[in-house]
């Protein structure tokens, strides 16, 4: 598979071209923190081959490129130090916050067409993608979560275990977790975009739980309901790829079955066939 690598205003990216290359629409993703923990390891395992865009991704604050002396060693300090207010929350902050300029950036380096973007979020790079999407500042064509983080109160206590202990939940934790609650900001998505969103059988109970809430908010407030998926992978837990998943390896057969609904939807997205097109 062709890659381009480079960074955008400081952001690190990994960029698949389109089938013939060429002047093509834009799907941008953010990775999980899970295997496949970088943009290029996201890359391997969602190539999205058949799809007629630029796929890039980008990487997440302190992954990938932008790893501390090129180990992990650093995020767990802070996720050790406060789960969500050192970590899932600024690394959700800083990477939508980062968009828009990177998107400027990959403009100027890429033939990429003018027009609405794709989005595409894997765990808490969904969380990033619905804070990009609620804020409504860049045109989106198009939105697919996979396994989304999309309630960030139930990320929290994934990561217990590495503090040891539960977590001790403060006033200024609540209300970050309440702001970074996409069940409860669901009317803040504006633009009724096509909403794909992808679930494994065996993922987090929370998650999956969230991610049904998060489907039927938005089928809830949508003209057309059946613009928003809900589609459940058998056999799929929460990683995409294998440990430690910071370099492209090869398609495992649930990555392979969540790239091809991924494949086959897109596809249809940016051949102008969903309502995002307006």
């Amino acid at each position: 598979m062709e890659t381009i690598t480079g960074t955008a205003a400081g952001v690190p990216f990994t960029a698949v071209p389109p089938p013939g290359g060429g002047p093509a629409p834009l799907i941008v993703s953010w990775h999980m923190l899970d295997a496949p923990r970088t943009d290029a390891a996201f890359a391997a395992a969602l190539p999205m081959a058949g799809v007629r865009a630029w796929r890039v991704h980008l990487g997440m604050p302190m992954c990938g490129a932008r790893m501390v002396d090129g180990r992990v060693d650093a995020v767990v300090e802070l996720a050790r130090e406060d789960a969500l207010l050192s970590f899932l929350a600024p690394f959700t902050r800083q990477a939508a916050a980062e968009f828009p300029a990177a998107l400027a950036a990959l403009r100027a380096q890429l033939p990429i067409e003018d027009g609405p973007v794709s989005l595409l979020g894997a765990s808490l790079g969904g969380t990033v993608a619905l804070e990009v999407l609620a804020a409504q500042g860049i045109p989106v064509r198009s939105v697919a979560l996979v396994n989304p983080a999309a309630r960030i109160r139930s990320a929290v206590g994934l990561v217990d275990g590495l503090a040891g202990h539960p977590y001790r939940w403060t006033p200024e934790a609540r209300e970050v977790a309440r702001e970074l609650d996409f069940v409860a900001r669901a009317g803040e998505i504006a633009g009724e975009p096509p909403f794909l969103l992808i679930s494994g059988e065996r993922d987090h109970p929370d998650l999956r739980v969230d991610a049904a809430a998060l489907v039927d908010a938005l089928r809830g407030r949508y003209a057309r309901p059946d613009e928003v998926e809900l589609v459940t992978v058998p056999g799929l837990a929460h990683p995409l790829a294998d440990e430690p998943g910071l370099e492209p390896a090869p398609q495992s057969p649930v990555a392979k079955a969540v790239d091809e609904i991924l494949t086959t939807w897109f596809a249809r997205q940016v051949a102008g066939e969903g309502s995002g097109r307006r």
